[in-house]
């Protein structure tokens, strides 16, 4: 069974009540039961974990790797200047694993601070814009490049 490990970044574990007219009012164990079901339908097996702590998503990407998981990554505002987190996610794409980064919010269409991804480029493909169902999608895309 594909292993796909669901990542996000800062101040997600707030969903459902951090700024709901832009995130929506669901919360993180929502999205969490919502990507075990996905799953299922697309035979992986799925880990989902938050943190707000950058060194531990950097740690997570390397797990990726020597573990053999694909990974869905909401980096959230590490997106626009973590090269660390860059650096890390270069690594997963570089051992032949399928990276998609991933955002409730289409960040083009807010403020010009997050129109720039510092992990975009080393990506295998970026999903935003979608809610919840941008991560139906990075898994779909998981699923299908495996």
């Amino acid at each position: 069974m594909t292993r796909a490990l669901v990542l996000n970044g800062p101040n997600l574990a707030r969903l459902g009540s951090r700024e709901p007219d832009v995130y929506g009012s669901a919360s993180l164990d929502d999205l969490a039961a919502s990507v075990e079901k996905w799953c299922v339908d697309l035979g992986i097996d799925a880990d989902v974990r938050q943190t707000d702590d950058e060194s531990q998503l950097v740690g997570w990407l390397h797990e990726a790797v020597d573990t053999r998981a694909h990974v869905v990554l909401n980096p959230a505002a590490f997106t626009h200047y973590s090269y660390a987190l860059r650096d890390a996610a270069a690594q997963v794409t570089s051992a032949g694993l399928v990276l998609v980064e991933v955002h409730i919010t289409n960040p083009y269409a807010r403020e010009a601070f997050r129109h720039t991804s510092v992990v975009g480029a080393v990506s295998t493909g970026t999903v935003a814009g979608f809610g919840f169902d941008s991560y139906r999608l990075a898994l779909t895309a998981v699923a299908l490049r495996v």
